[in-house]
Parts: C-alpha cells; structure tokens; sequence
C-alpha cells in the first residue's frame, strides 16, 4: 500500500502545478478513489454498490460546502435582518450536513458492515493527512 501511495503521490506533485482548477480536482479524487479503494479493499461487487452512494454524499456535500461559503456582500453594510437571516442559513445547513450524513451512514449500512465504514472513516482521514502533509512540504520547498 505504501508503494502505491508513493506513486500517487509523484503524480499528484505533478498536477499540483496544472492551471486547471478543475481537472486538478478531478486528478485528486481519482487518486482519493484510489486510495480508499486500494484501504478498503474493494472487490468489484462492492465497488459497484459502494460507489454510487459515495459519489452522490460526495456531491451533495459540495453542494453545502459552496452554500455555506458563498460571499456575503460588504459585511459593514449588512443590515442586522440581513446578518441575521444569513446566520439562519448557517444553521439550516449544519442541519442538512446533520440530515445527509445520518441518511448517508444508513445508505452505507446496506453495503458495509458498521465495521467497514469506521475503517471507510479512518481510510479518508488517512488519504486527507497525507495530502495536507505533502501540500506543506511542497509549500515549504517552494520557499
């Protein structure tokens, strides 16, 4: 496992430095497709269920991600039935995040043990370490 990491790790170094916002991100879930792929390993029937259901938390996740971060207008000039509608928005997406996640786990449920998805769990804290570990270590070496 450690050797394969390795390689994508060389290959993630090399589209850090890719203009393309986009086909970056693509190249990181590959290699994050990979990783849990490779952590858990999936066989093809459970990759085939697996899948889907990741893909589609995945999205909907990102989703509340962009809402949650869209630029609020010159704060200064927020009016406070503004501000405070926004802050309602806040908690109204922390409870979506709440409600995906809790349907996310049942939908995993009928693929995995509760087992396997703590080790599902622990396999994406491990891929996502190790990314921001070789993002500073490259940030360090560019200095």
């Amino acid at each position: 496992m450690k050797k394969k990491f390795l390689i994508l790790l060389l290959f993630t170094g090399f589209f850090a430095h890719a203009q393309d916002r986009e086909a970056h991100r693509e190249k990181i879930r590959a290699l994050k497709t990979a990783f849990i792929t490779d952590g858990l390993n999936l066989t093809a029937q459970e990759a085939q269920q697996f899948w889907p259901v990741y893909n589609e938390f995945e999205e909907k996740r990102r989703a509340l991600y962009r809402r949650e971060r869209a630029e609020v207008e010159n704060i200064e000039c927020l009016s406070e039935e503004k501000a405070n509608s926004k802050l309602n928005e806040y908690v109204e997406i922390e409870r979506e995040d709440y409600l995906l996640k809790k349907q996310y786990y049942n939908d995993l449920k009928k693929v995995f043990s509760a087992r396997r998805i703590m080790q599902l769990k622990k396999v994406e804290d491990e891929f996502n370490h190790k990314m921001m570990r070789e993002y500073r270590e490259r940030k360090e070496s560019n200095k």
